[in-house]
């Protein structure tokens, strides 16, 4: 018997009946009657069995509100007003019927959401509720996809003839992430909306337009074209737009800059010996690449691939998608293929000639037809299955003709089987890539599949059915190859940029060489010397790091972003509603390598830890609303003063006041921090802190600004003299010396 499934009231996930916490949020399940030791559900405030007061009923939540960037769809179908009134409604209803569900479709299927219906209009939003990584693509090819259902609809019935707009548009949003759609709530809110709207409306019939940001995150894998900027109602200026013409690269794939590869020489050099081990034991092997996005797992692949292809061997690549899948075992589909010289438009029968000319040229005629059948099933081919294949009793039957055909492959040429993106892959494809590498006789065959670490956590085991496997783990560059990366992509800017600094952007990008890539791309497209902000393209990679784990934990990292990058335990005890589960979250987050756990501490009896990277930090705290950014950095000023860390650090105290919005606090103990800066010959420093703290002072007490102008004008003096001072210091040392 099935246990009965329970909605948890936070998030509505359903579980099991017999948890007591949401296996989504981790909020409470059921509440335990101290009296009576009868369970309630969590809504319950009093016992249902003895009726006592339930100790820790849960209070109605806040609404969970975020500022997110999203990527909004606006479609509407042109001239269907005019249609609509000539029409009979049930022909309309059953018309806009059909239309809805071809439009959810596509928006869902890609990760989107469906926002709202508003007669023949519809709204998508992409990055919300949860981040993708890469939403403004997801939302074109969505568009791309829209056009296409609408077109074909038209040509099958030419009563219909159907056309739409579309607008696109990427921006920062305030999102409500329990928004219940069916009740009609809305779920985004920002100028983003406003200008997707007014794209759609100035898109001609069958176009798409695209905003400026929307543009920048997807101009690399989609063909546009540009369009005068558009005059919209509610808009000063025009409105820069571009208008799709079609996806220039499959989902997924991205282009490399067209510079040599930078400070990988080693992995490649493992990737080599394995390599040589492989043709030389004949045997087959299996490396892993993991990585974070952006660290260059694709580009050492590639090179790799394209290294072993000259020397003669046969290279053949496969690619998991994130949607659209044709098969379940896409990646090793695409390579079976690509072996055959399968088309996109081959017809089936088509598809299963070429399969057949393919076997039969490795295996020869016997019993080659069975194996052809089975090929035909895990590439998706529903149709004209060669009857060989009979009935499939179970995928070990389907393993075994991939095998031999692997098999078979590496035999006649030394053969490396790429497999692109595998935290995509479904479960049937990562065991049929380790029977390859554990099942395959003696065959030089080398297996290469690059994915994000994530794939550990989703499937411990990997690997482990092979006697050779490999993982070879890609750490960020150090600093001097990400500033020779930043150097060589400069280097191609226009004249305008080649000055610019390259240590800036090496050291925001962290060793990220898609980051480090996008960082160029921003500065030369503002023609500043550093980014004025993160790019979107960056932003979004890190959200859906972020969107990726527990909830508890993501709100713990979020309240820690308030703290600072340093942050302590006792201060997240203040902000997290959590603070029983809080050592095991840290502990979590830890293990998910987003934050360290420090050996010294600033504040005795504080545990300290620092979230790894400056960008993860960013990207949280960008996540908060202004109100809750307000609380919790009045809630750690308070927890500092406590622990009287004014004492060490005025100025981090007078911070969190300023960004609470208590100015009078914050001037306090930034003059103070001043003060001491001034008497410890940080003259800089003290001049930084006395204007800042100017600025905090009012017009109504001219006495508290005259003081603080006279120890500003005092401390710019004394700036002034610091290299006169410095200079007599060296020529005492020198003379000293001397003697």
């Amino acid at each position: 018997m099935v246990a009965e499934q329970q909605a948890c009231p936070r998030c509505g996930y359903e579980n099991d009946g017999g948890q007591r916490f949401c296996g989504s949020c981790g909020s409470k399940l059921s509440l335990i009657c101290e009296r009576c030791g009868a369970t309630s559900p969590p809504g319950f405030r009093f016992c249902g069995g003895c009726g006592a007061q339930l100790q820790g009923a849960a209070d109605p939540q806040p609404p969970r509100e975020e500022r997110r960037v999203v990527t909004v769809i606006f479609a509407d179908l042109v001239g269907f007003t005019g249609r609509a009134e000539r029409l009979d409604p049930e022909d309309v209803w059953a018309m806009l019927t059909s239309y809805y569900a071809s439009l959810r479709e596509e928006i869902e299927s890609r990760g989107g959401t469906v926002a709202k219906f508003i007669g023949d209009a519809v709204m998508g939003v992409f990055g919300a509720p949860v981040a993708q990584g890469d939403d403004p693509e997801r939302a074109v090819r969505a568009a791309l996809g829209i056009r296409q259902r609408i077109s074909q609809v038209s040509a099958a019935d030419s009563d219909r003839d159907l056309k739409v707009h579309i607008g696109v548009n990427t921006g920062e949003a305030f999102v409500a992430l329990d928004a219940r759609l069916e009740e009609g709530e809305a779920t985004v809110a920002g100028d983003v909306v406003n200008t997707a709207a007014r794209l759609q409306t100035a898109a001609p019939a069958n176009a798409i337009l695209v905003g400026e940001e929307t543009f920048r995150c997807t101009r690399s894998i989609i063909d546009y074209a540009p369009v005068e900027p558009l005059m919209v109602k509610g808009k000063e200026l025009p409105v820069a737009a571009w208008r799709v013409r079609s996806a220039s690269r499959p989902a997924g794939e991205r282009p490399a800059p067209d510079i040599p590869m930078v400070g990988r020489d080693s992995e490649l050099a493992i990737l080599a010996g394995v390599w040589q081990h492989v043709l030389a034991e004949r045997q087959p092997r299996l490396v892993t690449i993991l990585g974070l996005p952006g660290v260059g797992k694709s580009r050492l692949a590639a090179e790799f691939v394209a290294a072993v292809r000259e020397a003669g061997a046969r290279t053949v690549l496969g690619r998991s998608l994130p949607y659209g899948k044709s098969s379940a075992y896409d990646a090793f589909a695409q390579q079976v293929r690509s072996v055959a010289g399968v088309l996109g438009g081959d017809p089936a029968d088509v598809v299963v000639q070429k399969l057949r000319r393919t076997v039969e040229g490795l295996l020869g005629e016997a019993g080659a037809e069975e194996i052809v059948g089975h090929l035909a099933l895990i590439i998706g081919l529903q149709a004209d299955v060669p009857a060989a294949a009979g009935t499939v009793r179970g995928r070990h039957v389907l393993f075994a003709s991939a095998r031999r055909f692997a098999e078979a492959l590496a035999s006649r040429q030394p053969t490396v089987l790429v497999f692109e993106d595998l935290h995509w892959a479904d479960s049937s494809l990562l065991d049929l890539i380790e029977l390859l590498s554990a099942q395959v006789g003696p065959a030089p065959l080398l297996l290469v599949a690059a994915a994000r670490p994530e794939l550990r956590t989703t499937v411990p085991g990997w690997g482990e059915s092979g006697l050779a496997s490999v993982d070879l783990r890609l750490e960020p560059l150090g600093h001097e190859h990400s500033r020779e990366l930043a150097d060589r992509l400069l280097a191609r800017a226009t004249q305008q940029v080649l000055g610019q600094s390259a240590d800036t952007i090496s050291e925001t990008g962290e060793g990220n060489p898609l980051f480090i890539e996008e960082l160029v791309a921003s500065v030369t497209e503002r023609s500043s010397s550093a980014p004025s902000q993160l790019p979107t393209s960056i932003r979004g990679i890190i959200a859906a790091r972020l969107d990726s784990i527990p909830a508890p934990e993501r709100a713990v990292l979020l309240d820690a972003s308030v703290v600072g990058r340093v942050f302590w335990d006792g201060a997240l005890a203040q902000l997290t509603p959590s603070r029983g589960r809080l050592p095991e979250l840290l502990a979590s987050l830890e293990g998910r390598d987003l934050i360290r756990r420090e050996p010294v501490s600033r504040l005795p009896g504080q545990q300290q830890f620092r979230i790894k990277h400056a960008l993860i930090r960013d990207v949280a705290y960008a996540a908060l609303p202004r109100a809750k950014r307000r609380n919790a950095h009045a809630a750690v000023a308070v927890f500092l003063e406590e622990l009287h860390y004014q004492h060490d650090s005025p100025a981090a105290v007078g911070h969190h006041w300023l960004q609470a919005g208590d100015r009078e606090r914050a001037a306090a103990y930034l003059v103070e921090a001043a003060d001491r800066a001034s008497r410890g010959w940080a003259k800089d420093e003290a001049v930084a802190l006395y204007r800042q703290a100017l600025t905090l002072v009012g017009d109504d007490d001219p006495k508290r600004r005259r003081e603080l102008r006279l120890k500003l004008a005092v401390a710019q003096q004394m700036l002034f003299h610091v290299p006169d001072a410095r200079s007599a210091a060296r020529r005492r040392g020198q003379s000293g010396a001397g003697r």
